[in-house]
């Protein structure tokens, strides 16, 4: 041979073997294409149906963040609206309550009044010291006016409570719109996290559910019940305002009913005290001058016993005289006679004189008696008047119009 050649040592295929091998690769190569192309598809249409998902995923969340921020911002601004309706009570309550306490001061003043009223006429004296009219309606006015104060004392407790409870109740909404300003703030800065923001991350146990965490149902029913509060305990306020008001003012007019009742009563103890000193000074000096007429009578009385003392000394002169007479001279003749009966007639004169001058001296007595005690009776009177004009004077304080 020319040429050497040499094969591999290995066994060669025939050509139908090889044709069936390339079929067979042939096979092999289009079915892995058909699969390939088949998962890229697949991949291709499953990157975009989780991108889809995604995207609208993070819009709904996007616009139940919204809508539940909006819901959030309803609620808050018609709580707010309580609130201010809320505050706007509280200093209406508390003015109330002010101007109650300016009337029980006033009172305290009323009573000082009423009580000085009382012991100034304590001062009267003699018959004037008595339970009158005035007297009668100064412890009225005393009792009304515990009875008024205590009144508005308890209205005014009343009034303490109820601020108490809306200032409670004041925080409280307070603190529910700082939660919920604190829940806009934290959706507010959600709504500008995007995927690509740098301030996120993965966090350990997103998805876990704190224990006190509570239900939309729960929220809800809480929001509601609050503004169902506020407006119960603004609408029992407003009642108790009036109350306050109604009561403060009913005061005032039984005050000042009473204070006029009480100057009306003093006015007319006073004009009945000075009717009866103008007929006590008229008596007095009716009695003056029938003392100093009897007291002239007394005078004239004394003179005509001195005249008849006189007489009778003549008489009885007379008499002894005639006794000088002897034997048959010495008889009961007609000037003897005469002389007994004119000495009986000046016994008897003498005697009705010293009677009616005993019972002159007597009424004298009486008289001067009587005066004196219309002098003590026209002292008292004239104190007694002095006491109620100036417990008149006392009481104009009580008029004031601007008092509450």
């Amino acid at each position: 041979m020319s040429i050497v050649t040499f094969e591999k040592p290995v066994p060669n295929i025939s050509e139908s073997d090889w044709n069936y091998k390339l079929i067979e690769l042939r096979g092999s190569c289009d079915r892995s294409r058909n699969c390939a192309f088949t998962l890229g598809n697949e991949s291709h249409r499953l990157r975009n149906e989780t991108d889809l998902t995604t995207y609208w995923g993070t819009c709904r969340t996007t616009t139940d963040i919204v809508d539940r921020q909006s819901e959030i911002t309803r609620w808050k601004n018609k709580i707010e609206l309580w609130l201010t309706y809320l505050q706007k009570e509280i200093e209406q309550i508390k003015l109330e309550k002010k101007e109650n306490e300016k009337a029980i001061e006033f009172q305290n003043l009323n009573f000082a009044v009423t009580n000085h009223c009382l012991s100034l006429r304590d001062e009267r004296g003699g018959e004037e010291l008595c339970y009158d009219t005035a007297s009668i309606e100064l412890k009225n006015e005393q009792l009304t006016l515990e009875k008024l104060k205590t009144s508005l004392a308890e209205i005014c407790q009343n009034a303490w409570e109820k601020i108490n409870q809306l200032e409670e109740l004041q925080m409280n909404v307070i603190k529910d719109l700082e939660n919920k300003n604190n829940t806009i703030k934290i959706d507010s800065e959600l709504l500008t996290m995007t995927k690509d923001s740098e301030n996120i991350s993965l966090k350990p146990d997103p998805l876990r559910a704190p224990k006190n965490i509570n239900t939309y149902e729960t929220w809800l029913k809480q929001c509601t019940n609050s503004t169902q509060s506020i407006e119960h305990e603004l609408l029992s306020s407003e009642k108790l305002r009036e109350r306050m008001y109604l009561l403060r003012h009913k005061t005032k007019s039984d005050m000042i009913a009473l204070n006029e009742k009480v100057n009306f009563g003093l006015r007319k103890r006073i004009y009945h005290t000075e009717r009866a000193k103008y007929e006590l000074e008229w008596q007095k000096k009716n009695m003056i001058l029938d003392k100093e007429t009897l007291l002239k009578e007394i005078n004239k009385l004394e003179d005509a016993l001195d005249r008849k003392l006189n007489s009778k000394k003549l008489v009885e002169t007379r008499y002894e005289e005639r006794l000088y007479r002897v034997e048959v001279e010495l008889c009961l003749d007609k000037p003897t006679l005469g002389l007994q009966k004119e000495n009986a007639l000046l016994d008897n004169s003498t005697k009705m004189l010293n009677d009616k001058l005993n019972q002159t001296k007597a009424m004298h007595t009486v008289l001067t008696g009587h005066l004196n005690l219309i002098d003590e009776q026209l002292k008292n009177k004239a104190h007694a008047l002095n006491v109620d004009q100036k417990c008149l004077q006392y009481r104009v304080q009580l008029e004031d119009s601007d008092r509450s």
